[in-house]
């Protein structure tokens, strides 16, 4: 006769992990940094409701009812009651990180099934239904149990800086006589490039999109550096804008000082959070390579840029150069 051992300590501390991970994971989607003694005591609550599932006894706990009335408790000894809404999502994102982990654990478990394994889990019930058999090892659900959180905590993570991301872009139009540029910037709040002598701000662009009025082959040389020489390789009148041209010096990442070819615009004009700056005073330096590796975003706009409000001086025509992107 065979014996069935239950090591009920185990079983209690593996829950106390467990839950543990799923209130801290839930705090961290809300923001909120509860004390690590309260998640602590509402685990322990968790732990010791399925400890009780081996007290004969106490089978009247294991109701719905009783289920998510301790989901409230836990809750309110880890967060605490600050308002109803506050509760509501609280709960919302305990139950979500809960259904996604034991949705990763059932759907990982039979990916890893054979299709003898699944049909040993099915049988027939006395009145004809069809039924399926879950057996879940303990140790195979508890590794991939923090597997499944990582990956979750991971899609979140990227989910939020996406969000983050797209709450910097903003629709840039630059003039230059007749000329317009349109696309799509991103706010870098830590970019402080500008002129030394002139304290003129610089926004940086792809050189990509001012191919058609750089000199031939610019544009490949820009990516290559040195960008100091095109100007020095320009005669007096080889090109239209060329007193326009700038030479900003710059120390890059992980390397010495360095210049950037920079032109002067008549106006440039961002649109972003809703509201509307425009500003004479600025340079668009000319990057050689990809801003985004994802193609989000082809210029940096410089914060000092977003300082003063109001209406977009005028350009003489509306000529678009290059390709207009789809603005968020």
């Amino acid at each position: 006769m065979n014996t069935l051992v239950v090591y009920i300590d185990l079983i209690f501390l593996a829950n106390l992990l467990i839950d543990g991970v799923l209130l801290a994971l839930t705090a961290w989607m809300r923001r909120l940094k509860p004390r690590w003694w309260r998640l602590f005591l509402s685990a322990a609550a968790g732990a010791m409701y399925v400890v009780m599932i081996f007290v004969p006894e106490l089978k009247f706990l294991f109701t719905f009812l009783i289920k998510f009335g301790l989901s409230l408790i836990m809750l309110w000894i880890a967060f605490g009651f600050v308002s109803l809404q506050s509760y509501l999502r609280n709960l919302a994102s305990f139950y979500m990180v809960n259904f996604a982990a034991a949705g990763g654990i059932i759907g990982f478990h039979y990916m890893m099934q054979n299709s003898g394994d699944l049909f040993k889990g099915i049988w027939y019930t006395a009145s004809g239904g069809l039924t399926f058999e879950l057996k879940i090892g303990f140790w195979f659900a508890l590794i991939v149990f923090f597997v499944v959180i990582l990956v979750f905590k991971g899609v979140q993570t990227n989910r939020r800086q996406v969000e983050n991301r797209e709450s910097l872009l903003g629709h840039v139009t630059v003039c230059i006589e007749d000329k317009v540029i349109i696309c799509t910037g991103l706010l870098d709040t830590g970019n402080q490039l500008s002129d030394p002598l002139s304290r003129t701000p610089v926004m940086v662009m792809e050189a990509s999109l001012w191919e058609s009025e750089l000199p031939p082959a610019w544009v490949k040389k820009l990516s290559e550096g040195e960008p100091d020489k095109l100007i020095m390789e320009l005669g007096e009148t080889d090109y239209v804008w060329q007193d326009r041209l700038r030479l900003v010096p710059y120390r890059g990442v992980n390397r010495g000082a360095a210049f950037m070819l920079a032109l002067k615009p008549d106006s440039v004009r961002i649109e972003l959070g809703g509201k509307e700056y425009v500003s004479a005073k600025v340079l668009i330096g000319f990057d050689g390579g990809t801003l985004s590796g994802e193609g989000a975003y082809r210029a940096i706009i410089h914060p000092s840029l977003l300082e003063g409000e109001g209406k977009p001086a005028p350009c003489k025509d509306t000529k678009y150069l290059g390709k207009q992107e789809n603005l968020v």
